[in-house]
């Protein structure tokens, strides 16, 4: 376990691959940690310098009193990478973690020569209802949303197995402050006319049963950059890397070739 000490924020970050090879970064959803990668991480091909980190409020990283900016979020990315002398990497981000490559994408060109937009958008839901969710977090707690998030996160075969219970308990157990935080964020976003600005190559992903980012969201987003692709993963929800991590890796594998990321 490795600790960024930026000053303001500790982040939580893990290394594995190939320490001079060609930088991968991923970025966790809502109300999870970097474990989410784990079985994908696992399945690309060597060579790569493969970067995880815990966004603020979430798994081991520092947690500031809410409410947090998008822009902060997008700071936190941009000083990791540079604490880690990142450039060229190819940001693999979803849902939220996907909002964050969008903005450092558009802010930062020499860090991020490549996006994977995951099961997201440039507008998640409207204000009002990630307001909503945050009194409800702060009055009652993660708990009170778990059975509904778990729906969107999987899809109906996966929710019963009993590896559902990892899951949600790894939700429940995130920072109530964390989670409000970073529902703040997702509120006060709105990159359509960033988004659409970038010219790099990008893929979107999206889950065939997703409850919170559907597919033609994501594809709406995606089509905003062009020369975009798009791959649809069947069978899988808001967390495609959890439930089908052979083909989600596949995928990538093949856009990290595609791309020239790795020969």
């Amino acid at each position: 376990m490795k600790i960024a000490d930026l000053g303001d924020i500790q982040l939580h970050y893990r290394v594995d691959g190939d320490a001079k090879g060609a930088p991968i970064v991923f970025a966790n959803s809502l109300g999870t940690d970097l474990r989410i990668w784990d079985a994908v991480v696992e399945r690309l091909p060597a060579g790569l310098r493969v970067i995880r980190y815990d966004k603020r409020g979430h798994g081991l990283s520092s947690c500031p009193p809410a409410p947090y900016s998008m822009g902060a979020l997008v700071r936190d990315a941009e000083r990791l990478l540079d604490h880690l002398e990142v450039r060229d990497c190819m940001f693999v981000g979803l849902s939220i973690g996907g909002m964050i490559a969008q903005g450092l994408a558009v802010k930062r060109l020499d860090q991020v020569r490549a996006l994977v937009l995951s099961n997201t958008a440039a507008k998640i839901g409207t204000a009002e209802m990630w307001k909503e969710r945050v009194r409800t977090v702060q009055s009652e707690g993660i708990e009170a949303l778990a059975d509904v998030v778990m729906e969107r996160w999987f899809a109906r075969g996966f929710r019963d197995t009993p590896q559902l219970k990892l899951w949600r308990n790894m939700l429940v157990r995130q920072s109530r402050e964390g989670y409000a935080g970073c529902c703040s964020a997702i509120a006060g976003t709105d990159f359509y006319t960033p988004t659409s600005s970038l010219r790099l190559p990008c893929l979107g992903i999206a889950g065939s049963e997703d409850g919170s980012t559907p597919p033609d969201l994501v594809r709406e987003t995606v089509d905003l950059i062009p020369g975009s692709q798009f791959h649809l993963i069947r069978r899988a929800g808001h967390i495609p890397c959890v439930e089908q991590p052979e083909d989600y890796a596949n995928r990538l594998t093949a856009f990290l070739k595609e791309t020239g990321h790795i020969g």
